[in-house]
């Protein structure tokens, strides 16, 4: 009977040990993989160097509870919290992996709208918006290519007669100042396509 307890207690142990060491392998991954500013970056496939870019049309207009960012070019709008008066837009690219050969097959705009109180020495989380063409959307969701490492697909957050518009997968996953706050304003669908 000592021999069976000592049995089921070392058994518990080992799956205790187990269950502690994978929750922190997975916290030290986040960790390793964390990145300063999510929205220039989000994936390892991302441009480095996105550009504040004042030929997009982004005429912010105001109403008594947000204001709202409206992209011509492709088609949607996106209603922000008054606190985000003074946003800018990062422009940035985004690139697909080829699954069979690993080499870059697609690549498109990444927008990120930027909150007005983000600085180089105190980034705060960005709004980022992949643009995919109709057609390379369907190839990502067939699996033809493949944006970065994370094995987590693109989210769609709407789509007009020519673009789908996706937020990148583990966009937020450093967990940057003001990560809540973008979780939030993206929990309202505040993305709606036209066109």
């Amino acid at each position: 009977m000592e021999r069976l307890r000592t049995r089921t207690l070392g058994s518990l142990v080992v799956v205790a040990t187990t269950l502690i060491l994978v929750s922190g392998c997975a916290s030290q991954s986040d960790s390793n993989n964390a990145h300063p500013i999510p929205s220039t970056s989000p994936t390892p496939t991302v441009s480095a160097t996105p550009t504040i870019s004042p030929t997009v049309s982004a005429a912010p207009s105001s109403t008594s509870t947000s204001i709202t960012y409206t992209n011509a070019k492709y088609g949607f709008t996106f209603s922000l919290p008054k606190s985000w008066k003074g946003y800018s837009i990062v422009l940035g690219t985004w690139q697909g992996n080829d699954m069979k050969t690993g080499a870059v097959s697609e690549t498109g705009v990444m927008l990120s709208i930027r909150h007005p109180l983000w600085t180089s020495s105190s980034p705060r989380q960005d709004i980022p918006i992949f643009i995919f063409s109709l057609t390379q959307w369907n190839s990502l969701t067939k699996e033809v290519f493949h944006i970065g490492a994370a094995p987590i697909p693109p989210s769609e957050l709407g789509r007009n007669g020519r673009y789908v518009f996706a937020l990148p997968a583990r966009y937020n996953y450093a967990f940057p100042t003001g990560y809540q706050e973008v979780e939030q304003i993206l929990q309202s669908n505040p993305l709606h396509p036209y066109a």
